[in-house]
């Protein structure tokens, strides 16, 4: 079995356990009667397309939506923070997942002219994992600044070789392995790691969107460094190892807490339209972030739970219907942590 298929099949195999859990305790769609527990069918098409990080909550969801929905279709796409937006401002997608907030300058704009307005729901957080083929046994930490030496515009077709990064490590080749361009995980790392102006990293490196793209080339290569989400670190622990970064490791706790460097949270952003008119979302969408079920559904992907404070903020911004992003043009929350900027927003 390639390295791609048994990520895949960690997913499934999660997706299968979570059904079983919400079957033992009764768990039904946590919308009164719609989407299962006795209650109407759902039927209808969805259409989420973004975030390869947050695609394992959403297929998750999905797929344990359509257990009880069988006439509900859901099509869950991973093609990058980036063309999820843009594919979700233009009215062609309902739901739109995202591993960093909405852009203010460019993208809300364009929802904007297309007259697509939309709720932006937190649902998880997590950590960028920079990791090493599970056979180097020389680097156990990074510091942020050795990244920014491998990553930085400067250090393409320069910064080839280990030893050039740390002097105690070995000669050897450098190959490095990373997200594209359209990926929010490109964006996030760039800003907190390379710091440019541009947000734009060195081009001599193998790219993908597909996360699980990365880790096989990261499993398979002696000589790799790679980021990608936390998920795709625990489900393929057997092959890669884990860097401390700063000195931290990514944990739920570290990453929860944000002691972890490159915490970030994770986003679904929901159309209103959609949810007046497309008979579907609405009951998906009660279905994810309800109490019964999101809790189960990001520790099932591997991802970090919210605080228990953050999630009913985070709940009752959806359920509030409260509109537009509580980022601003920097991407900061407004007005202090998400926490606050969403009890502000309400």
């Amino acid at each position: 079995m390639s390295r791609i298929a048994h990520s895949r099949l960690l997913t499934v195999v999660s997706v299968l356990a979570l059904a079983f859990i919400l079957a033992a305790c009764g768990s039904s769609s946590g919308g009164g009667d719609q989407g299962g527990g006795g209650g109407e069918q759902v039927s209808g098409e969805i259409v989420i397309e973004g975030s390869s990080t947050v695609q394992p909550i959403t297929q998750a969801a999905a797929e344990l939506f359509a257990e009880e929905n069988p006439e509900a279709r859901i099509e869950v796409g991973g093609a990058g923070t980036s063309d999820g937006f843009e594919a979700f401002c233009q009215g062609d997608t309902q739901i739109s997942d995202a591993s960093r907030p909405i852009d203010v300058a460019e993208e809300v704009p364009v929802c904007e002219e297309n007259g697509v307005e939309f709720i932006e729901i937190p649902v998880a957080f997590d950590g960028i994992s920079v990791v090493v083929n599970k056979q180097n046994d020389w680097a156990t930490d990074v510091t942020s600044e050795e990244l920014k030496t491998m990553w930085e515009p400067a250090a393409e077709g320069k910064i080839t070789r280990w030893s050039q990064v740390r002097s105690d490590w070995p000669d050897r080749e450098l190959s490095l392995y990373g997200p594209g361009t359209e990926s929010g995980t490109y964006e996030f790392f760039n800003e907190f790691i390379v710091g440019n102006e541009e947000e734009v990293n060195r081009s001599d490196y193998e790219a993908s969107e597909d996360d699980n793209v990365l880790v096989q080339g990261v499993s398979g290569d002696e000589n790799a460094l790679g980021y990608f989400g936390y998920s795709y670190y625990v489900n393929n622990r057997d092959t890669l190892k884990l860097l401390s970064l700063d000195g931290v490791k990514p944990t739920e706790d570290s990453i929860r807490s944000g002691e972890y460097l490159l915490s970030r949270p994770l986003f679904i952003y929901v159309s209103t339209d959609a949810l007046k008119n497309n008979k579907a979302v609405e009951p998906f969408v009660d279905f994810y972030v309800s109490e019964q079920n999101l809790d189960r559904l990001v520790e099932a992907a591997k991802y970090v739970t919210l605080t228990s404070s953050l999630e009913q903020e985070s709940r009752a911004q959806y359920e509030d219907r409260t509109t537009g992003t509580v980022f601003n043009a920097e991407g900061e929350p407004k007005g202090g942590d998400l926490e606050a900027a969403l009890k502000q927003a309400q």
